[in-house]
């Protein structure tokens, strides 16, 4: 009934509980997750879980915080991405939070590298034609700029995606809606303080939302500061059910339906 669109099984703290994991999907009527990549080294592992469940899928990328990894280059992600179950190019992006220039930190100049990774990655999903799982940090203009210049605006050329784990305003929200892009949702939507959150996830458009737990991190209330997992997003589904006075049936329904559509190589 749920699909968990963005979660880390490979992780150590929950690949060695994978069993459990999965049972307890099974019992919270989660049928579906896509496992991301977050490092070229790391891809082997989360493309094994696709390969051995035929409920999981895979993504490629290296994640925008990721340093001291083996940096991709087109031909690698395009390489990756054309094995079996792997449906999306990604995690991917930028982020910007650790940036404080005032402290002695690294300003938006010194983190060129990142920008010139997501344009690889956005490059990389064009070629290949899957969707890019976008993340985004402090840094929505950088965002947003690079993906209108890489021509991802909707057209014919353009990959398309998600921008997942959204923390974002409605107005990011609105552009990345205007790009083509659909909208993630987490257990952030649950945490007391989201409440300008809530009102973001009450205007998307039913057929561009997306959920996820981004587990093991994130766990929804009444779970906040345990180990997220897949059997808990549909506690980020009961809440957009409550702000839009729906059945979480429905939201269940119509984000598997959209991850259907986004991720359509599931059906290959």
């Amino acid at each position: 009934m749920f699909t968990d669109s963005h979660c880390h099984l490979s992780f150590p703290e929950l690949l060695q509980d994978l069993p459990r994991i999965r049972a307890d999907m099974a019992a919270a009527g989660v049928d579906r997750a896509l496992c991301i990549c977050t490092t070229l080294e790391e891809f082997d592992d989360v493309h094994r879980l696709a390969s051995d469940y035929d409920n999981f899928w895979a993504s490629i990328g290296v994640h925008p915080d990721n340093e001291g990894v083996q940096e991709p280059t087109i031909d690698d992600l395009v390489e990756r991405a054309a094995r079996p179950k792997v449906i999306a190019i990604g995690e991917t992006g930028l982020d910007y939070y650790q940036m404080d220039e005032r402290k002695g930190g690294r300003s938006v100049a010194d983190l060129e590298w990142q920008r010139e990774r997501f344009r690889t990655h956005i490059r990389a999903a064009q070629q290949v034609r899957k969707p890019l799982v976008i993340h985004t940090r402090e840094a929505s203009a950088d965002t947003l700029r690079i993906l209108r210049e890489e021509g991802e605006d909707g057209g014919s050329r353009a990959a398309g995606g998600v921008f997942h784990c959204f923390t974002e305003t409605a107005e990011v929200a609105r552009a990345a809606l205007d790009l083509g892009f659909y909208i993630s949702f987490s257990g952030i939507l649950t945490f007391k303080k989201a409440e300008e959150l809530r009102q973001v996830a009450a205007f998307v458009p039913m057929d561009r939302i997306l959920i996820e737990t981004d587990s093991p991190y994130l766990a929804p209330v009444p779970y906040r500061g345990k180990t997220n997992t897949p059997a808990y997003v549909p506690y980020v589904a009961a809440q957009i059910a409550t702000l839009r006075g729906m059945p979480v049936e429905a939201v269940a329904e119509a984000t598997s339906l959209n991850f259907e559509t986004l991720f359509r190589d599931i059906h290959s």
